[in-house]
């Protein structure tokens, strides 16, 4: 191999002017000594201004002091995204629709940046932001297993999808319906590979050898990647897929085991700025348990009823042995006062319960078989733990 020479450039300040070039009569040319003495004093003067340049380096991440969280910029995941923060009380603001910045208000030393998801991931591990809302397949296709990258909360409830392989329907595929038909198929050789068209080359490729396929030639394409298969410039597609309406409109076919990964909405975080930026672990706590809370309470009921009994302890008695009314920790239960005879007496006691959304009808099929009456089901926001289970992995995660 020829030799390389390297050769390095550097540029005088934009503030000092170069110095006026020497100006010749035609015909007159300076002796090569009298040339030497005009060229030291700029050489030596460009010597000592090139020395002056301090040589830039990335700066460390503890420098910048307000924290950053990236957002998707367009599309269903972006509103999606914003959605769920302001169903948590946490508004973006963005002054400027044209602008890539924004902030929250309730969480002052956070600022907002609008970016393509990918561009999310990359820069989480370049230091550049310190948090990042992103689907898991977009960090685990650019995050290629950085461990600088830390799953802070792995289902935020939306962007569900899966990174899935599909084939044709018919011709020689007709009769491969899982990976492993896919495997044991002899077209494949070193000189006739399986073609597999994706934008997820990394997770494709990963998946593939894991599952011992050893002639596999893979196409990068970011659009359409269902066309290729029926045009013959591919055999296979590895590609996201929500519904599967678009494979089936297009002839193509998810195979069993072909899914690559399960995907959705994450929360994602610098293993660093967690460590050592300030703010950022007080923010990623708050955030945390935010979103933790009212995710959880989309998924459950307040139910109130109205139940007669001599006390409340026999009321929960009866309460207690129904499998769907035990609520978070149990049923809550106090005594309706009313005027009886000019008295205040006690006949009923009313009972509330947290039920799943799922269970609903039978919890209230329950109550009525055991004497509840004036049934009442109410929207939860938030549900708060003492602390919650995410939190305490994330601090075992960072060893703290």
């Amino acid at each position: 191999m020829p030799a390389m020479l390297a050769v390095q450039f550097t540029g005088l300040p934009l503030s000092q002017s170069p110095a006026p070039q020497p100006s010749f009569r035609l015909g007159l040319r300076p002796s090569p000594a009298a040339r030497a003495r005009s060229l030291a004093p700029r050489v030596a003067a460009s010597a000592a201004a090139v020395s002056a340049i301090p040589v830039a380096e990335a700066p460390p991440v503890a420098d910048r002091t307000v924290v950053r969280i990236g957002l998707p910029s367009k599309g269903r995941m972006a509103e999606q995204t914003l959605s769920l923060l302001k169903s948590c009380q946490l508004s973006v603001r963005q002054l400027n629709p044209r602008q890539y910045t924004a902030d929250i208000p309730l969480i002052p030393n956070l600022e907002v940046w609008f970016q393509r998801p990918k561009d999310i991931v990359r820069k989480l591990q370049s230091g550049d932001l310190d948090l990042g809302i992103v689907g898991f397949d977009i960090v685990s296709e650019y995050g290629k297993g950085n461990e600088d990258l830390v799953v802070v909360h792995d289902a935020l409830e939306f962007g569900h999808c899966r990174l899935s392989l599909a084939v044709p329907k018919e011709g020689i595929f007709e009769n491969i319906n899982t990976l492993e038909d896919l495997l044991k198929m002899p077209e494949w050789t070193e000189e006739r590979p399986l073609r597999v068209v994706t934008g997820f080359g990394y997770l494709g490729d990963k998946f593939l050898r894991e599952k011992g396929f050893k002639h596999v030639r893979f196409l990068s394409a970011d659009g359409a990647l269902e066309s290729y298969p029926p045009m013959g410039m591919a055999d296979a597609i590895v590609d996201l897929v929500s519904s599967g309406t678009t494979l089936r409109e297009n002839n193509l076919k998810e195979i069993e085991g072909g899914v690559v990964v399960q995907s959705q909405a994450t929360l994602v975080a610098s293993r660093k700025s967690l460590h050592k930026r300030k703010g950022v672990l007080e923010i990623t706590h708050e955030l945390l348990e935010r979103l933790e809370a009212h995710l959880r309470a989309t998924t459950e009921l307040m139910v109130t009823a109205n139940m007669r009994g001599n006390s409340a302890e026999e009321v929960a008695e009866r309460v207690l042995s129904q499998t769907s009314l035990c609520g978070l920790q149990g049923p809550t239960i106090s005594p309706v006062y009313c005027r009886r005879d000019g008295k205040v007496d006690v006949e009923y006691y009313a009972i509330n319960v947290v039920v799943p959304q799922k269970l609903l009808y039978k919890s209230i099929q329950q109550l009525r078989s055991i004497g509840g009456s004036g049934v009442l089901v109410t929207k939860l926001t938030y549900i708060f733990d003492e602390e919650t289970p995410r939190w305490r992995n994330l601090l075992s995660e960072l060893g703290l």
